[in-house]
C-alpha cells in the first residue's frame, strides 16, 4: 500500500511523546514512552510492516475533514457518509513534568447525525516492527505485550453496552466494530505502563479527561502576548512547538518523526527526534517573543547541565544534539526491513551527525540566553560561569573548519554562517557581562569578536558576486546567511547586504520559496536533490522586512501560508509539486513563522503610523 501523504496528518501529544493521525483516522506514527523511543505504530514509513491504530467508517464511501478543537492540541477527524456524520476526537492528556512510562492516547468515537458503523483495527509493531508481541483479549479490553513494552487497550462504553463480542484477534492484531446512533459516544484508550488489566472505562471519565486537556492548552496559550495580523497561524505554531517539548528536561525535538525524505525516493532521510542546540535555542527565542518565559528558563538549565557535563572536553563544551534526556548516544542505524516513505530508503534511526563540529550553535545558545535574561529571567552565578567557559573555549577554537549548519557530509569548511554566529556569541556574552556587572575577560572577548567581524567582511564577501557566500573558498550562496541582519551582524539596508539579497533573489528563490543552497554547485556528500527549505522561506521574509522591502515580505509570507497543511502544520521542505516533504512537523519551520510574523507585523505597524 501507499503511505498516506505527509501533509495528511495532524499532531497530538502529551509533552513527552507524540502521535500523528491521518485524515482518515489512522494513528500511523507513535513512539512510546518517549519521542526518541522505538515506534509502536510506524505505517507512515511502511504501511505493510510499520503498524497502525485505525478507526474509520465501515465499508468505505466516506469523505473526511480534520480540524483542531480551537486553541488546543485536541484533534477532530470528521467523517461524512450517506448514513450520517461521525467523528473521532484524538488527544493525549499532558503527562506532567516528571519522566514517566505512563501515557494515554485517547480516541473518542462519536456519531453526530444519523447512524454510523466504525471499524477498528489495532495492529502494533513493537521496536520498529522488530519485536514480536502477544495479544491477550479480555471482557474490558486488550493487552499487547512485547519484551520491552506493554500497552493496554481499554474500551470506553456504558453499562448497558454489549461485551466485546464484535472483537476478534487475528495474528496478534485486534479488529472490531462500533455501531452508533446520533448522540452516542464511545471510544478506546491506549495506555502504556498501566497499573492493572483492562478495566471498564466510562464515557464520563473520558469526557473529564477531554475537558482537562482542553483546559490545559487554553490556559497555556493564554500566556501569549501576540495580537498581530496572523494570530491563527502564530498560535498554531506556538502550540506545535510546545507539543515537541519534552517537559521533564525542556529539551525540544527538531521533529517528532524519523526517516521522512527530503526527496521522495532519495537517501536524505534523517532522524529528527532529538534536541539540537540550534533548534531548541531558536524555538525558545520564538516563544520568548510571544511572552512564554518558562520554556526559556528550562532550556537555560538544560544547556547549563550539558556544558557542565563536558567541562574540559577537547571537542567543545556542547554537542550539536542530544537525546531528550540529555544523553549523547545517538548511534545511527538503518532499518533494512522497512521500505521507507514511498520507497525512500534507507530508513535511518539515530543520527550520525551528532559528532560533527558546528560552531554556529554557540551563537544561537548565547543569543537565546541573552534574550531570556533581557525578558526577566535570572542570570545565576552557575549559569554565568558556564557561559564564560563556553566563550573562553570559543576564543581558542572559532577559527577552524567545521561541518556547518546544514550538517553536510562533504567535509569541513570555513563556513561564513558559523563565523557570524561565533561573532554573535561573543557579542551577547559581552552585553551580559557589561549590563549585569559579571566578571569577564572583556578585552579578550572583544578582540575575538572584532577579529571575526573583520574576517567575515574580508573573506566571506565575494566581490565579483557582490554577495556573502557559503564559505571562504567558494562563490556559492547560502540561505543560512539570511539571518545576518536578524542577529545584528549587518544592517538590513547596508549596500553589501542589499546586493547579497538580490543575488539570493536570482538564484535561491523560486516563486517566493527558498532553497538552502545549490547542492550541485556545493557538493554536500549526498546523492539527489531536495525541496525548498521552509525555514529559509520564513527567514527570507524576515530579511526582506529588515531590508525595508515590506510589500515583497508580506507577499512572500502570505504565499507561504498557503503551503501549510489543512490544520496549519509544516514539514521541513516543499517539493517541486508543492507537496510537503521531510520530517513533520518541523520546529525550525514553525519558529521561523513566528519570528517572521512578529517582525513583519511591527514593520507594517510602523509604516502605517508614518
Amino acid at each position: 500500500m501507499l503511505e498516506t501523504a505527509i501533509a495528511e496528518h495532524g499532531l497530538i501529544g502529551d509533552l513527552q511523546t507524540a502521535a500523528l493521525v491521518t485524515t482518515d483516522g489512522s494513528v500511523d506514527w507513535f513512539c512510546c514512552p518517549r519521542f526518541d523511543s522505538p515506534s509502536v505504530f510506524g505505517a507512515l514509513l511502511d504501511d505493510d510492516h510499520g503498524g497502525h491504530f485505525r478507526i474509520r467508517p465501515a465499508g468505505g464511501g466516506y469523505t473526511s475533514k480534520q480540524m483542531y478543537f480551537p486553541d488546543t492540541a485536541v484533534l477532530v477527524t470528521r467523517f461524512l457518509t450517506e448514513a450520517g456524520v461521525g467523528q473521532v476526537v484524538d488527544f493525549m492528556p499532558p503527562a506532567g513534568n516528571a519522566a514517566t512510562d505512563h501515557h494515554r492516547l485517547i480516541r473518542i468515537v462519536q456519531c453526530v447525525r444519523g447512524r454510523m458503523s466504525f471499524e477498528v483495527e489495532v495492529a502494533p509493531r513493537f521496536d520498529y516492527g522488530r519485536r514480536p508481541h502477544r495479544t491477550e483479549l479480555s471482557d474490558n479490553g486488550v493487552v499487547f505485550a512485547s519484551e520491552t513494552l506493554r500497552l493496554t487497550l481499554h474500551v470506553v462504553r456504558e453499562p448497558a453496552d454489549e461485551r466485546l463480542a464484535q472483537v476478534r484477534v487475528d495474528d496478534g492484531d485486534v479488529r472490531g466494530s462500533l455501531d452508533l446512533v446520533a448522540g452516542q459516544l464511545r471510544g478506546l484508550v491506549l495506555e502504556s505502563a498501566a497499573d492493572g488489566p483492562p478495566r471498564e472505562t466510562r464515557v464520563a471519565e473520558v469526557r473529564a479527561l477531554f475537558d482537562r486537556t482542553v483546559g490545559f492548552w487554553r490556559s497555556w496559550l493564554a500566556g501569549s502576548t501576540y495580537t498581530g495580523r496572523w494570530r491563527e497561524a502564530v498560535q498554531r505554531s506556538a502550540i506545535t512547538l510546545k507539543l515537541m517539548t519534552y517537559a521533564p528536561t525542556g529539551g525540544l525535538v527538531a521533529a517528532p518523526t524519523a526517516g521522512l525524505p527530503e526527496q521522495v525516493g532519495g537517501e536524505r532521510n534523517w532522524d529528527y527526534r532529538y534536541t539540537w542546540v540550534r533548534d531548541a535555542s531558536f524555538s525558545v527565542q520564538a516563544l520568548l517573543r510571544l511572552g512564554f518565559l518558562d520554556e526559556a528558563e528550562q532550556l537555560g538549565r538544560w544547556l547549563g547541565d550539558r556544558v557542565r557535563e563536558r567541562a574540559g572536553s577537547d571537542s567543545g563544551p556542547l554537542n550539536i544534539m542530544y537525546r531528550i534526556d540529555g544523553s549523547s548516544d545517538l548511534k545511527e542505524e538503518v532499518l533494512d526491513h522497512w521500505r521507507g516513505y514511498r520507497g525512500s530508503a534507507p530508513v535511518r534511526v539515530g543520527n550520525g551527525a551528532a559528532e560533527q563540529l558546528q560552531l554556529d550553535i554557540y551563537g544561537e545558545a548565547l543569543d537565546s540566553m541573552y534574550r531570556g535574561v533581557r525578558a526577566g529571567l535570572p542570570l545565576p552565578h552557575a549559569g554565568w560561569t558556564a557561559l564564560s567557559g563556553v566563550l573562553d573555549w570559543l576564543a581558542d577554537n572559532w577559527d577552524q573548519p567545521e561541518e556547518g549548519i546544514w550538517e553536510t557530509r562533504g567535509g569541513r569548511q570555513p563556513f561564513t554562517y558559523g563565523r557570524v554566529m561565533c561573532w554573535a556569541a561573543f557579542d551577547r556574552g559581552l552585553r551580559l557581562a557589561v549590563e549585569h556587572g559579571r566578571p569577564a575577560p572583556l578585552e579578550r572577548w572583544t578582540a575575538e569578536r572584532d577579529r571575526i567581524y573583520q574576517q567575515v567582511m574580508e573573506r566571506g564577501f565575494h566581490f565579483r558576486r557582490q554577495a556573502f557566500v557559503q564559505h571562504y573558498d567558494t562563490d556559492v550562496l547560502d540561505a543560512a546567511l539570511l539571518r545576518m541582519p536578524t542577529v545584528g551582524f549587518i544592517d538590513g539596508r547596508d549596500p553589501m547586504w542589499s546586493t547579497t539579497l538580490q543575488a539570493m533573489d536570482r538564484e535561491l528563490v523560486t516563486d517566493s520559496l527558498v532553497y538552502r543552497y545549490n547542492p550541485e554547485a556545493s557538493p554536500d556528500g549526498l546523492r539527489g536533490e531536495e525541496g525548498t527549505f521552509s525555514l529559509c522561506t520564513f527567514s527570507y521574509v524576515d530579511a526582506l522586512t529588515r531590508a525595508a522591502r515590506l510589500q515583497d515580505a508580506r507577499t512572500t509570507f502570505e504565499k507561504m501560508l498557503t503551503y501549510a497543511n489543512h490544520v496549519g502544520l509544516y514539514s521541513e521542505e516543499i517539493a517541486l509539486t508543492g507537496e510537503q516533504i521531510g520530517n513533520f512537523p518541523q520546529a525550525f519551520t514553525h519558529l521561523a513563522l513566528i519570528d517572521a510574523a512578529i517582525s513583519l507585523d511591527a514593520a507594517l505597524d510602523r509604516q502605517a503610523a508614518d
